[in-house]
């Protein structure tokens, strides 16, 4: 993830480039862990990096694929575990993680480029636009990867500036490259067994997004 965003066309390429930006620095703080690493606990807040993946997956799926696309999330929204979010499970892998992740981009890729005004209301909630939603998931995907570099120096002593570094030589940046996604397999939303619990959820209905995750 390069310190500065590319130059972007319009607010559209804008938004989803530095919605991938914050999905690369989320990304480089899980190089060259073990699954035993990401789903280690070494902070006091009991988040593990691969659960922080996890949640930021399924967090952009809810709010694109359910909030803005309207369409079917079963097992993800309406939530049903909120603990399930944060923990990676032993059955799970980092690789299969990552893939999710990087599916998920994809979907919002193609979920945004079908959307002819930004300023629309999304289907799940019509006091909150498209624009909104991307907004939130720039700060909300921002400040968990603030969260994982504190805990990946905690995990091993290694911090952000050469993980990035390191991340942008050896796999690529999609912000850089101007990708709103990039390839992988698509995992099954990759449940895990219940930990600790995250944040809770603010929910009123199950009609309506959620105003923060």
């Amino acid at each position: 993830m390069p310190l500065f965003a590319r130059p972007v066309a319009d607010e559209r390429d804008g938004l989803l480039t530095f919605l991938a930006q914050q999905r690369d620095a989320l990304r480089a703080c899980v190089l060259g862990l073990s699954d035993d690493q990401a789903r280690a606990t070494p902070a006091a807040s009991g988040l593990s990096l691969g659960g922080l993946i996890k949640h930021a997956a399924r967090t952009e799926r809810r709010w694109v694929v359910a909030g803005i696309a309207g369409q079917p999330l079963p097992g993800l929204w309406p939530i049903e575990n909120w603990p399930d979010d944060f923990r990676m499970g032993q059955h799970e892998t980092l690789a299969g993680l990552l893939g999710y992740y990087a599916d998920t981009a994809d979907l919002t890729g193609q979920i945004i480029a079908e959307v002819a005004d930004l300023g629309q209301p999304q289907a799940a909630d019509a006091d909150r636009s498209v624009r909104w939603v991307l907004l939130h998931l720039i700060k909300e995907t921002a400040r968990h990867a603030g969260h994982a570099d504190i805990i990946r120096e905690t995990l091993d002593g290694q911090r952000a500036g050469p993980l990035t570094d390191a991340y942008d030589a050896g796999l690529g940046s999609s912000a850089q490259a101007g990708d709103a996604g990039d390839g992988g397999r698509l995992e099954d939303g990759a449940g895990g067994a219940p930990g600790a619990a995250g944040p809770r959820p603010a929910i009123s209905s199950p009609e309506k997004m959620p105003p923060d995750r």
